[in-house]
């Protein structure tokens, strides 16, 4: 969130024709996802860390099967209509985001990692290359363009109106900040990059854009008290969350096979957080409560 979106272009969403709430058993009221003998995760982009979680799954005689939606918005309701058992996509600030607007009450399952937050460009070899009126592109969806405007405005290129944990781009001070900002969606960060000065992109995309980290021009502490509502999830509805079969399948995450696929895909900057079931659904708790203090 980051969000976990690993999607440059598209998705057409083929997978999820016919899937119903009998064929998955994630809705709900059913407490027993894996009835059906297999569980299905609702991802956005496939990549060989899914595949090497999969296979995991597999040694230890769980079938696990992706659905893979073609943007942030989609497998939440997914989980409410019955569509998948459990999804992994988001991060704790973003699914308290999510609730609030919804009124939903999705809940973690289990932790994966922290994944920095870049600022790169193609022009640029340093923040101070960057020149006043320059466009950085931003991911549009609220939180992740309330981390990168905070990010942004660590490095003294954009300035607020106001003192808010969860800046807006209503919240930009335009006559104080050196910089505009162009939020379009996670996965066109990297493409608008030929057309911006800079672009704040996921950690997910560094790979398929070809990008380093050791060349952005600047990120976000992953190891910061304040980046743990950024910690990415396997997350369920509420009824399912505390699933042994679905908590089984998020531990897998751990293994070192999934670790070196995951550290091969984030290029060794992924910052595994194993964090205790309760602990995160107190973080959710205590992130959407600010979340709702800050918007009164």
């Amino acid at each position: 969130m980051i969000v976990r979106t690993k999607r440059l272009l598209p998705v057409v969403l083929a997978t999820t024709l016919g899937l119903t709430l009998t064929a998955c058993g994630g809705g709900s009221e059913n407490t027993d996802p894996a009835a059906d003998g297999k569980i299905t995760i609702g991802i956005v982009g496939s990549t060989p860390v899914q595949d090497a979680l999969k296979d995991v799954a597999a040694q230890h005689d769980v079938t696990v099967e992706y659905v893979d939606f073609s943007d942030y918005s989609q497998p939440n309701p997914a989980l409410k209509s019955g569509d998948i058992d459990m999804n992994w996509f988001q991060h704790i600030a973003y699914l308290a985001d999510y609730n609030n607007s919804s009124g939903d009450t999705i809940t973690p399952v289990g932790s994966t990692s922290i994944f920095p937050l870049g600022l790169y460009s193609k022009t640029a070899k340093s923040v101070g290359d960057l020149k006043q009126g320059d466009e950085i592109a931003v991911p549009n969806d609220s939180i992740n363009l309330s981390r990168s405007l905070n990010l942004l405005k660590q490095q003294g290129l954009v300035s607020f109106t106001k003192d808010t944990i969860a800046p807006t781009e209503q919240d930009l001070d335009a006559e104080k900040s050196k910089v505009k900002v162009r939020p379009v969606s996670a996965e066109q960060t990297v493409l608008s990059m030929d057309s911006v000065a800079g672009s704040v992109v996921n950690n997910d995309f560094l790979d398929r854009a070809n990008l380093d980290p050791k060349n952005a021009l600047a990120q976000d502490d992953p190891t910061a008290d304040s980046a743990k509502v950024y910690d990415n999830l396997f997350a369920a509805t509420q009824a399912n969350a505390d699933n042994e079969t679905l908590k089984k399948v998020a531990s897998f995450y751990y293994d070192s096979t999934v670790q070196e696929a995951e550290k091969k895909e984030t290029k060794g900057t992924a910052v595994p957080t194993k964090v205790d079931q309760q602990e995160l659904k107190d973080l959710l708790a205590r992130y959407s409560q600010d979340l709702k203090e800050q918007s009164k």
